[in-house]
């Protein structure tokens, strides 16, 4: 089988994965645990039958609008995504889960002002929407990667079972960023070098999209029970927390700073 048959093969057994996942999703009702995922693999596959018949038209304008389009929509389904993990991994430590919101707000705002700035400083683009897109998209799958290295390293303290949905979720997203970071790392250009990118891309959407099925149809529901670390992490935050008189954690960190600089002032002769 030649390259541009198997890249069609890929492209056409995603959505049959897809659809498979979606309906045992709702069949065990894991869509209403995690319903940005479920959304997300529910648009993958009408974006699919958009663009299929789009692409044997061989009418490249409107394909090339509808997958871009496609794409901007993943990147704000990506984030839902990412903090239904981060909700889930944190369920039980209400203070750290308040706590890891807060910082997933501003890490969006600082990610978005991050890609401003790239999409400003580099060459302008024939297509600036397109490139703003596709920076933005980078920048996601940065934020992805990071999830699962988070995982990774904080599952033996938060006590975070393999075999729960969301770790599953988050491993498979992972693959997919890296494979994309990988080959637009090193994409020169060359018709050998694009259809081989667009096999290792869509071999790792293949790949997680089976990652996830496995995880749906295996995975237990059981609720995590506090660990020692955390609580007492999760027990310090709140206690910080009632000492302020706003909910926002933002007066508590100024006062924290202001007592610091205190400190440091008093210190001095």
């Amino acid at each position: 089988m030649s390259g541009p048959q198997l890249e069609l093969a890929f492209w056409i057994s995603q959505p049959v994965l897809q659809t498979a996942v979606a309906v045992v999703l709702y069949r065990r009702k894991l869509h209403k645990e995690f319903p940005g995922f479920f959304a997300y693999v529910v648009l993958q596959v009408i974006a699919f039958s958009v663009q299929f018949p789009i692409y044997l038209a061989n009418n490249a304008p409107a394909y090339f609008d509808v997958f871009w389009a496609g794409v901007a929509l993943n990147v704000v389904l990506a984030f839902k995504i990412i903090h239904e993990i981060f909700i889930d991994v944190l369920r039980p430590y209400p203070a750290l889960k308040d706590f890891g919101t807060a910082l997933f707000k501003w890490a969006g705002i600082v990610m978005v002002l991050v890609s401003a700035v790239m999409i400003f400083v580099s060459p302008r683009a024939a297509d600036p929407l397109t490139k703003s897109i596709l920076v933005v998209q980078r920048c996601c799958d940065m934020v992805q990667c990071g999830l699962v290295l988070f995982l990774l390293a904080f599952c033996k303290t938060l006590k975070i079972s393999w075999r729960r949905l969301s770790f599953g979720i988050a491993l498979g997203f992972g693959m997919i960023s890296g494979a994309e970071l990988f080959t637009s790392a090193v994409y020169t250009g060359t018709f050998l070098h694009e259809i081989l990118t667009n096999l290792i891309n869509m071999g790792a959407w293949n790949l997680a999209v089976l990652l996830w099925l496995s995880y749906a149809i295996w995975s237990r529901k059981e609720t995590p029970l506090p660990v020692l670390v955390p609580q007492r992490w999760d027990e310090a935050l709140t206690d910080l927390h009632s000492r302020g008189s706003d909910e926002s954690l933002i007066p508590m960190f100024e006062s924290m700073v202001d007592r610091a600089l205190s400190r440091a002032q008093n210190s001095h002769p």
